[in-house]
């Protein structure tokens, strides 16, 4: 049987050997920047190939028309479906542009085999596809600086200039139309007259605004590289390059200066900072930029990392006799925990594979197996280093279950008041608390359905064996009945960690789970629950403590003891526990997007944004389902809410 790999690679093998001769006298710029693969083989090898090399024949006929964008999509084989999208930077000739897509195939193609999904960028192009639509994609996981290995002679002079001319161009850029900008700029107070060359190139299918927050993130990896006489920023949805070294003509250059217009340098700074509620200030610019400082934690490359993708494979059907037999008869010494939304076990599988399997209470209605398949593809689309993977479902049996990877350090309240209290350093809370944000952003903002979450708690955030956070049951609300999805008999959330507006009036949007999410960064930096009453005279609750330290400027007060004081900074406690004051604000609308929390739990000055005003309380008279109580703040397990806490989802 002919091996459908080698039958593609020779397909395009001639047009190798006349992109390799075109190379000769010519400049694709196929400098290799990134490449990544999706994890998962397409389920039907031969329609997708057949169906890639279509929708490459599509690009390629759009790029001979001289454009040096073009998109395209295969449906003619639904288990291999294809969207793909290239694009050359402008100043590239046509036949360059062509080369540097040939290029891109043949290294694709060599990686990547039958992956539904990859992605590859030169400095000349980028190539992607997928199974899944993701041209509106900005910035993403594996978004990167690419320093060159050559320092400046004027590294103060050159820095300055670069900065300002990358100012410029995330200014400029997201106006015009095209969403590309080339410019240059010279380097004043040098020791010679040197001058410093620039790019900026978002995706054409993407909003002025998301080309406006990738072009901030690529600008400041591109400057992390200073005073490197070169470098490159490549992310999902733009391009940024800088070099002391022309790698455009002349007559390429973009006049951005029309687009420049309407305030000073420092007001066109401050269009910038204002993604992220910034002031206007020339000083605020600096922190700004410390601000997206990324602490990143390296690890080996894996295919998929770099994709921030979907794989529309759909979940595994797994039998139920088979997830019977892997938990022992889902017995009492394989559960791991009980919740709400039901029990969880481990599981051996006969491969050797461990997963957690849940039995899920959601009743057994037939509407509830007529949803449950449907809404569980839609959950198990979801691919986030952040996020539990569900691997699969059981829907032939006397329970419905879902299969899930397993983690063995469990969830991380273990780790804040269970039994393993005290292990975790600051360094590892911090990236628990932005892994966290990083893995709701991508719910709300970047799949391509919004979920949210409902029930962001301690005991849904699980953690693997580098202690990376990542959440689970997300989307399992979605499977309660509606009339069951929050006043009702079954409320889908934790008292304790529920937005009151939720929680009273069940309006529920996505700054429900911005909420809970900012008490449980108050939980992880205080290893405190926040329905515990602190054992002192005041009596107070862990949103009242905080708010009182916050206005007497004593966060330091709040952090937990077992935690080292060398480990941290008072200032880094201070701007922590301020993100998380802006989260639980009684206003919803005062309260930032995930992707904003992001961005100042990365920055590393002062949180530049309206101060938090009081955290949300519950009216002492309201009442819900005829329950009353006292006035109390609504993270304690007294809120006037009448539901029962064995609703919550736990592990």
């Amino acid at each position: 049987m002919i091996n459908p790999y080698k039958k593609m690679h020779g397909v395009f093998s001639m047009t190798v050997i006349c992109w390799w001769l075109t190379v000769v006298v010519a400049d694709p710029q196929i400098n290799l920047l990134q490449t990544g693969c999706s994890p998962l083989n397409a389920s039907n090898e031969s329609a997708f190939y057949s169906n890639l090399n279509a929708t490459f024949s599509k690009l390629r006929a759009q790029l001979n028309n001289n454009d040096k964008f073009a998109t395209a999509e295969q449906v003619t084989a639904p288990a291999a479906y294809i969207n793909a999208i290239v694009q050359c930077r402008n100043y590239l000739s046509s036949p360059d542009c062509l080369a540097c897509f040939t290029a891109a195939i043949s290294q694709i193609i060599r990686n990547c085999s039958a992956a539904n999904g990859a992605r590859i960028t030169y400095d000349g192009c980028f190539l992607r596809y997928e199974s899944s639509s993701f041209y509106d994609q900005t910035t993403q996981p594996g978004n990167k600086g690419d320093c060159g290995n050559q320092t400046t002679s004027q590294p103060n002079a050159f820095s300055a200039a670069v900065k300002e001319l990358l100012v410029d161009l995330q200014v400029a850029t997201p106006r015009i139309k095209g969403f590309f900008a080339a410019s240059k700029k010279e380097v004043v107070g040098g020791d010679g007259n040197a001058t410093v060359y620039a790019v900026a190139q978002c995706v054409e299918t993407v909003s002025e605004n998301g080309c406006r927050d990738c072009l901030t993130v690529a600008s400041t990896n591109a400057e992390l590289c200073l005073p490197n006489a070169a470098a490159r920023a490549v992310d999902a949805g733009c391009f940024m390059r800088y070099s002391k070294t022309p790698f455009f003509a002349d007559n390429q250059t973009t006049n951005i200066l029309p687009f420049l217009r309407n305030g000073s340098s420092s007001k066109k700074k401050a269009i910038i900072a204002g993604v992220v509620g910034g002031v206007v200030g020339a000083i605020l610019i600096i922190a700004f930029f410390v601000w997206f400082t990324i602490q990143r934690r390296r690890k080996p490359v894996i295919r998929g990392d770099i994709l921030g993708a979907t794989e529309l494979r759909g979940p595994v059907n797994y039998k139920y006799k088979d997830l019977k037999a892997a938990t022992k008869n889902f017995s009492k010494e394989n559960k791991l925990g009980e919740g709400g939304f039901g029990d969880v076990y481990k599981g051996t599988l006969k491969n050797g594979k461990i997963v957690a399997v849940k039995k899920l209470a959601i009743g057994q209605s037939s509407r509830a197996k007529a949803d449950f398949e449907s809404e569980v593809k839609l959950i198990s689309n979801v691919h986030h280093r952040n996020m539990i993977r569900l691997l699969g479902c059981c829907t032939k049996g006397p329970e419905l279950l879902l299969v899930y990877e397993y983690m063995a350090n469990s969830s991380l309240d273990k780790f804040l008041f269970g039994e393993r209290r005290g292990s975790l350093n600051w360094k590892q809370r911090y990236d628990i608390i932005l892994g966290t944000a990083r893995g709701l952003a991508y719910l709300h903002e970047e799949f391509h359905a919004c979920i949210i979450h409902r029930d962001i708690k301690t005991g849904n955030i699980l953690l693997d064996d580098d202690f990376q956070a990542k959440i689970a049951d997300f989307g399992l609300a979605r499977l309660l009945p509606e009339d069951q999805s929050h006043l009702s008999s079954k409320f889908a959330g934790t008292l304790g960690y529920t937005a009151p507006e939720y929680a009273i009036h069940g309006q529920l949007s996505e700054k429900v789970d911005i909420y809970s999410f900012g008490v449980v960064v108050l939980e992880i930096i205080c290893g405190r629950k926040s329905s515990e009453v602190k054992n002192d005279p005041d009596g107070e609750y862990l949103l009242e403590r905080a708010w009182k330290l916050y206005e007497n400027d004593k966060h330091q007060e709040l952090v937990d003891e077992t935690l080292d004081p060398n480990q941290y900074t008072i200032e880094e406690v201070k701007r922590i526990i301020e993100i998380a004051l802006l989260c639980i604000q009684s206003s919803p609308a005062l309260r930032p997007s995930m992707s904003e929390v992001v961005v100042l739990l990365k920055s590393k000055g002062p949180v530049e944004r309206q101060p938090p005003s009081t955290p949300a309380y519950v009216d002492s008279q309201k009442t819900v389902n005829g329950d009353t109580s006292t006035s109390t703040p609504s993270s304690t397990s007294n809120a006037t809410v009448s539901t029962s806490q064995s609703q919550v989802s736990g592990r």
